[in-house]
Formats: structure tokens, sequence, C-alpha cells
């Protein structure tokens, strides 16, 4: 049976009653996985297995929630928030698509997929915190009613300023590329102590091209000196109409402003806890708010920039950028080995993003939209074959290339494989000169059709 959620021991936390109902999740979703296969259950059946897991998940997370009254969890309510937004928020949405779609294989593979991977990614990372064996990432957001109070008010903002509707679309914003972003990092401090504010703004260049190149009156279709200069002007003032909402902010000032590469970006958020990480969508593209805050400063990131070394900064910046625009390749592997192995093999030639799941694919596929993706064929929950489908019913994605990466290379493997007419595949055993070799003879092939 393809697409079975396997129950691993890193999943036991050691808390026999949560193990046990987490199985019990695990058990659900496998039985929708056979009823989505077998034909001829009917769609009621579907519907009723749905039910069954939303009950069963929703009784658990009162479970779990009483348990951690019974330990005095210190963070109850930040677990408590997590389950919120999956019963009220995820969950309903899901369902929503499932009904609209009348219960097809695409809508209830996306129901599956999401379901799985947030059991799988909570389990192992905000439940672990409650044995002591992780800390959560989340753990110092503002309260929901304070982040929600935050969200009305940058939405509201991005209107007045830029005619644009903007949607938060995620509140535990991890860092995921998006477009072509510009990173711009600004720290604000008081003279009476050294307690830093530090708030990350990311854009879509496309968004600063339409809405504050088009404000100047500018005509090209690329960032320059000009532009980034008053991209850092707005970008400013955008904070601090934010910040003027928050009194706790009338001390604070500006001390130091960068401009970040991704890398430098993701170092940021994998190093510090964030009080606000939010992603928003426009018909202009993405945006995100990234807020840590109050922290006692130490090593800066980038250079500072300043009146006397800007021009030249921010040139290297814009020449970096030039240099960075290869072609991107998404891997999507379960295994870090394969996944770090083959981003070392072509970081230097190509532009390279992992994922560790089909899940986890589809959000940075949507996000950041690849030349290439290098795809595992072999992975749980939602595999190669489920990820290729989506990706080939999508009119937005239908065009991106994909070429499996597979350890297997006997016939019925391989007759699989290519009965879904994918770019081509990779055997994993394969030496890394080869592999690269084969990636390079593509994008060549490519560039050569491109040009007749």
């Amino acid at each position: 049976m393809e697409n079975q959620l396997v129950w691993k021991e890193e999943f036991n936390l050691g808390v026999e009653v949560i193990d046990k109902e987490h199985q019990r999740l695990f058990s659900i979703i496998n039985k929708l996985f056979e009823l989505r296969d077998e034909e001829q259950k009917s769609r009621t059946a579907c519907q009723e297995g749905i039910k069954f897991f939303k009950e069963h998940a929703i009784k658990h997370f009162t479970d779990e929630e009483k348990y951690m009254e019974l330990i005095s969890y210190e963070n109850l309510k930040m677990h408590k928030r997590i389950h919120k937004g999956f019963r009220e928020k995820t969950l309903p949405a899901l369902e929503w698509e499932l009904r609209d779609e009348d219960y097809s294989p695409e809508a209830m593979n996306h129901f599956l997929a999401v379901c799985a991977g947030w059991l799988i990614g909570h389990t192992l990372t905000e439940d672990r915190a409650i044995t002591g064996e992780k800390i959560s990432k989340w753990e110092d957001l503002l309260p929901e009613e304070e982040l929600e109070a935050v969200k009305r008010v940058i939405e509201n903002l991005v209107y007045q300023m830029f005619q644009l509707k903007a949607e938060a679309i995620s509140e535990t914003y991890g860092g995921e590329r998006f477009g072509n972003g510009v990173y711009y990092r600004l720290i604000y401090g008081r003279e009476q102590d050294d307690e830093k504010w530090e708030i990350i703004l990311v854009f879509d260049e496309k968004i600063l091209i339409n809405t504050v190149g088009k404000l100047m009156g500018l005509h090209s279709e690329k960032l320059d000196f000009l532009l980034i200069n008053a991209a850092r002007y707005t970008a400013g003032q955008f904070v601090w109409n934010v910040m003027k909402h928050f009194p706790v902010m009338e001390l604070y000032e500006v001390q130091e402003e960068t401009l970040l590469t991704y890398e430098q970006f993701q170092e940021v958020l994998e190093n510090k806890k964030p009080q606000i990480s939010l992603l928003f969508h426009t018909e202009g593209g993405y945006f995100s708010y990234c807020v840590v805050a109050p922290h006692r400063f130490q090593n800066s990131i980038g250079t500072p920039l300043q009146v006397d070394n800007e021009i030249t900064e921010i040139e290297k910046y814009l020449a970096n950028r030039k240099r960075s625009s290869k072609p991107k390749i998404l891997i999507v592997d379960d295994s870090v080995t394969i996944r770090e192995g083959m981003k070392r093999l072509l970081s230097e030639q190509y532009e390279v993003a992992v994922a560790q799941s089909g899940v986890v694919a589809i959000r940075a596929i949507t996000l950041d939209k690849p030349d290439l993706v290098l795809l595992d064929y072999e992975m749980p929950i939602c595999d190669g074959r489920h990820l290729l489908e989506m990706l080939q019913s999508e009119k937005e994605f239908a065009d991106i290339s994909v070429i499996f990466l597979t350890s297997k290379d006997d016939q019925e493997s391989v007759r699989k494989v290519l009965a879904l007419k994918p770019d081509g595949y990779l055997l994993k055993y394969l030496k890394p000169v080869e592999i690269k070799k084969r990636i390079d003879e593509y994008f060549q092939r490519k560039k050569l059709k491109e040009m007749v």
C-alpha cells in the first residue's frame, strides 16, 4: 500500500496517553489513504472518514491540553493557540476545498498531505517541547489578539500606501524564499539601554517595481540604485507607521539598517525567535514582516548602510543579485544526506533550495517557482508521483521541469517513473560528477530549444 504513515520511534514522546493518541491519528489517516485509493468506495465513506478524523483530532487536542495543564506546562497558551489555528482555520479551509472540488482525488490528496504533514511536524516540534527535548520556535510570538491587531494595521497600510489588498496567509512564516526577494533589516534602539528591536521586511522584487517604482514614474523592470534607495525610505516610513500604533515603541529610533542576502536572513530566523513572523499575499506578490524583540544585540549581520558607504554597498548588493540570477533548482527528498549532498554539488552553478517532503515542496513551489525540480520518487505521505500529478494538473505549474531521483533501476520501477512523463530521471547511486553532468546537459538542451 502506497503512502502509508509509518510510526517511527522518533515520534514517541514517552508520554503513553499522548503517544497512543498520535498513533491513532496516524491510523485514521492511513485508512483515509485506503478509501481514496479504492475506487469502489463511496464518496460518503470518505466524508465519514474525514469527519471521524476531525472529531478525533479535536478530542486529542483537548486531552493533550488537559495533560499540559496537569504538568503545569509553561507554553500551554501557545500550544492551545496552534491547536486553535489548525481546528478553526486549516481544517475548515480544507473541508471547503473538498466540498468545492466534490471530493476529487486531487482535493483528497491535498487534504491528506496537509493533515499528515501538520501531524508529523507538530509531533516532532511543538509536542516534543512538552517533554523538554526541544524548544518551540514560536514560543515568543505576540499574544493572538495583539498579532491580529498588527495584521490589521499592516493590511490597512498596504492598501493606503500602495492601493494593494493584502491578506495574511501565515503567522509562522519560516523564511521560505519567494520570488527575487529583497531583505531589508532595521535595528531600533534607545539611549538608556542596549535593548534592540530587529525588524526585517521581505519584498518580492516585483512589488517594489510595481509600487514604489511606479509612484516615482520609473519604467525599469529591474532594481537599480534609485529604486533601492526609494524602497529603503518607503520601508522606513511603513515600519514607523506600524510602530506608532504601539506606544511601547515611541522611545525607539533607527540605529542601523542593512540589506541582507537570503542566507543572512535565514541566519537571523534560525538563531533568534521572532515575536512576529507574518507572510502576506497581495495581487502584486508576497511580502513578509518579521520582528525579533527585544533582545541584547551582539553581532551585526551584513554591512550597516551609512552616508559614507551607501553608494558602494548598494552597488555591491545589486551586483550580487545579478550574479545570483542562476537557474533555480528545488531538491525534494526526505533524506537530509541526499538534500545536502545535492545542494553542495549544484550550488556553485545553480540557485538551490531544498524541501524535505512533498508537502513542504508545494509551499516552496507556490512561493518561488523553480526552473527544475529534482524529485525523490519514494517519500512518505505525498510522494514524487503525487507531487508531479499536482504540478501537471495546475496550469501555473505545468511548465515546471521535473527530473526524478530514484535508487531503483529495475524494469518495473523504471516503467512506473516513465509512465508519469517526467523530463528525465537520475539514479542516486551515480557518481556526483555524472549527476552534475546530466543536469548541466539538461539545461543546455533547454537553452537550445528556447533559442530555436
